[in-house]
């Protein structure tokens, strides 16, 4: 098995979208990761929240691979835990992702008695603005 990672997808609305679970099921189909399990928190205005599997929404039941088999490893401690960071009125999509294109080096890895020790999700926003940075430097001559 390579790298797996636990996602939270946060959005504004108290409910997943259409759109998002279109996204998960796109997610799902790409060569490069695997959707292992995947779980949906919704918090009302109030501030009262709920979870479940997508298929458990009526507005999301008619979208097209969404009824694929998942491992049921996400679980009501991560919702809540995810449920304590939302606003009121938002939702959140947790999915548990496995990094398919790191499988073989993982398993090389795994065959001389290493292993991945770490890794650290660095969010698009901060490699954008390094790289910006980086140019500036390049272009003034640094």
């Amino acid at each position: 098995m390579g790298p797996a990672e636990l996602l939270v997808l946060t959005f504004p609305e108290a409910t997943i979208s259409a759109e998002a679970a279109t996204a998960l099921v796109r997610l799902r189909d790409a060569a490069g990761v695997r959707v292992i399990d995947s779980l949906a928190v919704l918090r009302d205005a109030e501030g009262e929240a709920t979870y479940g599997e997508l298929t458990d929404f009526e507005h999301l039941r008619g979208v097209a691979g969404l009824d694929a088999e998942e491992l049921p490893l996400i679980g009501p401690e991560d919702a809540q835990e995810v449920a304590e960071l939302l606003e009121p009125g938002s939702s959140a999509l947790i999915v548990l992702i496995e990094h398919l294109w790191a499988a073989e080096a993982a398993a090389a890895l795994r065959a001389v008695g290493g292993r991945i020790a770490s890794g650290v999700r660095i969010p698009p926003e901060n490699i954008e603005e390094a790289v910006r940075a980086a140019e500036a430097r390049v272009a003034a001559g640094e």
